[in-house]
């Protein structure tokens, strides 16, 4: 039975430790554009997801910015990365801090966690601040932790939000 927010699990607890350093070297990656290597942190399943309703748990059965399996990361890393494309061109420096850390459910196969995400991105000589609430459902694993399904809510994700040419 997976421990949750009514049996809490302290981030030091080492399942959660391995989670948490698995959204950070992602965030270390995305930042330093290494997509390549970013994409190998997903399960073959994985899904990579930005809804636009900030409430939905219906990935599939709601509309949303980006709803990512494999091949659609692949081409969009594909996108970012060959060829003239203004995305990978003219695309903006990143840095981001991935915080606030709550796991959600805790077993010895998968980790749910909780994040706060702070992205600052430039471009041009202005800076753009990207701020979203994260989930990552992490598979533990001894041949490596794999991201199962990332979830990123962005706070103002039922306005109009700008063009990035980034992964967030």
């Amino acid at each position: 039975m997976p421990e949750t927010a009514t049996t809490p699990v302290p981030t030091t607890d080492p399942r959660v430790v391995r989670a948490i350093d698995l959204a950070w070297r992602e965030a270390e990656l995305l930042d330093r554009k290494d997509y390549d290597t970013w994409i190998d942190l997903f399960t073959d399943d994985g899904i990579y997801v930005i809804p636009i309703d900030p409430d939905t748990d219906d990935f599939a059965g709601t509309l949303n910015m980006v709803y990512d399996d494999a091949r659609m990361r692949r081409m969009r890393v594909t996108r970012m990365t060959e060829g003239y494309a203004i995305a990978a061109v003219d695309a903006a420096r990143t840095v981001r801090t991935v915080s606030r850390f709550v796991p959600e459910s805790v077993t010895d196969d998968e980790v749910v966690l909780r994040s706060a995400q702070i992205l600052i991105a430039y471009k041009r000589g202005h800076h753009d601040i990207w701020a979203a609430d994260l989930v990552h459902r992490i598979q533990l694993s001894p041949s490596g932790d794999r991201i199962v399904q990332k979830v990123i809510r962005l706070v103002d994700s039922e306005e109009a939000v700008p063009a990035a040419g980034f992964l967030l």
